[in-house]
């Protein structure tokens, strides 16, 4: 274990980097998604550990405890490192109640859930929507509408899908399918099928753009190399829907998306035909509120969402969006600064970034 040789250029090397902020605020949220290891006492930490702050010249930062050991570093004795930490066993707790809610014929109640997980009512409700981002009756929720979609396609009719899936009435899930499934069940049984939906390509810089507006508003914006491939990917999510070419009107609809796209600072308003679970539409909401020009990490996302330790559940929401530009996921970011997977392709999100730092 060698100390580096320039401290100034390696203290701010340190300093600068945002898990220093993480080490020094001792937040357990990131605990699992780094290491820091210090040169003077040859061991390594989580970052939430409780030992005195070192100095940053002497601390080393790591991705896995597997690469700390192999530097040379041995496990703090304080935060035990090389253990299972608290959010490692709670995440077990949790995963073990998500599984009896998605075994369950109807929803497990509270106190049964909490027995499982050996926690209080309070403490256990906390973890699970910091876990999950949901709460345990809203995860119950997500998962019957999920079996839903499954046994419409197995179901004779649209009742007994309903309850097949574990409602105990119709008017109860009548009050939130068409916000899910964004058309009513007997449609989305058909794939679509009754539901107009218009759509046009345009091209732009960054390639094609495919968008497409049902009587909601805009459902689907999609970019890519190959036209006819964004007509086929819109086909296979309606598959017996009536797409109908744009006419005049449509095409201006495009165009301001292909403007937003080339000139950033014209913004983009228009009315959105949003599909998701409670959590994915939480997720989408909040990257709409991220300002053109800037970017936010997927652990600052999960903690304006009010959930934490949700980082890669939000990390898979930013990869079903549909709606790419409309719903800023490209303004997200790992937590370095560097950027991450984007649906649509890393080349387009480092443009599109580009674009608006320099509007």
């Amino acid at each position: 274990m060698k100390k580096p040789t320039n401290h100034s250029q390696y203290d701010s090397a340190v300093e600068h980097d945002p898990r220093w902020t993480t080490l020094v605020s001792r937040d357990s949220n990131t605990d699992g998604t780094f290491y820091y290891s210090v040169n003077t006492t040859g061991v390594y930490c989580r970052p939430s550990c409780a030992a005195r702050l070192p100095r940053p010249e002497n601390v080393r930062f790591h991705a896995t405890r597997e690469d700390a050991e192999k530097a040379g570093f041995r496990p703090c004795k304080r935060c035990t490192p090389n253990k299972p930490g608290l959010q490692e066993r709670h995440a077990e707790k949790v995963v073990a109640a998500c599984r009896l809610i998605e075994d369950s014929e109807h929803a497990p109640a509270l106190k049964e859930l909490a027995n499982l997980a050996g926690l209080s009512l309070y403490h256990f409700h906390r973890v699970f929507k910091a876990m999950t981002g949901l709460t345990p009756k809203e995860y119950a929720a997500a998962h019957r509408m999920k079996r839903v979609k499954t046994q419409l396609h197995r179901r004779g009719t649209v009742t007994d899908a309903i309850y097949a899936s574990g409602y105990n009435s119709n008017g109860r899930f009548y009050e939130t399918s068409n916000e899910v499934l964004g058309m009513t069940p007997s449609t989305y049984l058909g794939g679509g099928s009754r539901t107009d939906i218009r759509f046009a390509v345009g091209e732009s810089s960054l390639g094609s753009i495919l968008v497409a507006r049902s009587e909601r508003g805009v459902c689907a914006i999609y970019l890519g190399d190959d036209p006819d491939q964004l007509t086929r990917d819109l086909q296979n999510q309606f598959p017996h829907a009536h797409l109908i070419g744009g006419d005049a009107d449509f095409e201006h609809l495009v165009s301001q998306v292909v403007g937003f796209v080339e000139v950033p600072v014209r913004g983009l308003n228009l009315p959105l035909d949003v599909r998701g679970t409670a959590f994915q539409q939480r997720v989408w909401k909040a990257l709409q509120r991220i300002p053109s020009g800037s970017t936010a990490s997927y652990a600052d996302i999960a903690t304006r969402i009010g959930s934490p330790t949700s980082i890669r559940a939000v990390a898979r929401a930013c990869g079903t969006n549909a709606l790419a530009v409309a719903i800023p996921c490209h303004r997200v970011v790992r937590l370095n600064g560097d950027l991450s997977g984007y649906r649509w392709g890393i080349e387009r999100k480092r443009a599109l970034l580009e674009r608006e730092a320099h509007t």
